[in-house]
């Protein structure tokens, strides 16, 4: 199997593609649906790249953490630049349903003085509705985000 780091167009039968921000994924299981959605949001918060956020987000996204829920694409650019958050996906849960947990090794920053200020093991549930996050919401264990998405070891995405 060839590992690449930028898939592209190209890219042919499976491949172990290795992003800039550590995360492993099959590319040609996140070259569509709710794999590449997810893939393609959580890039975007890596990145603060906060218009490709918003393009991948539906009109109405909730956005649930443990300080509460908001609602509103308008709510992004301010949780992307309080949150601090990125994180390098470990592994990839799907439905058919368009669940989809991801878990992860997140790190927290201080935005406005790039310090580190924790890391954690954690999990994330997006709900996809066609090709946007209709909700997105992080868990502090894989066992709970896969709970609250209907999903199991079984629904684990491997090569």
């Amino acid at each position: 199997m060839p590992l690449v780091t930028k898939p592209g167009p190209e890219l042919i039968g499976p491949a172990l593609v290795i992003t800039k921000d550590s995360t492993a994924i099959y590319a040609e299981l996140v070259t569509q649906g709710s794999l590449a959605v997810a893939a393609g949001w959580l890039s975007a918060v890596n990145h603060q790249d906060t218009a490709k956020l918003t393009d991948l987000s539906a009109e109405d996204i909730e956005i649930i953490g443990p300080r509460g829920s908001a609602h509103g694409r308008q709510v992004l650019a301010g949780w992307l630049a309080r949150a601090g958050f990125a994180a390098s996906t470990l592994r990839w849960f799907c439905g058919a349903d368009g669940n989809v947990v991801v878990e992860q090794d997140a790190r927290w920053s201080d935005p406005a003085a790039q310090v580190e200020q924790g890391r954690a093991r954690v999990a994330s549930r997006f709900v996809i509705h066609g090709q946007t996050v209709a909700a997105y919401q992080r868990h502090d264990t894989l066992d709970a985000a896969l709970a609250a998405a209907g999903l199991t070891a079984a629904d684990e995405v491997t090569g």
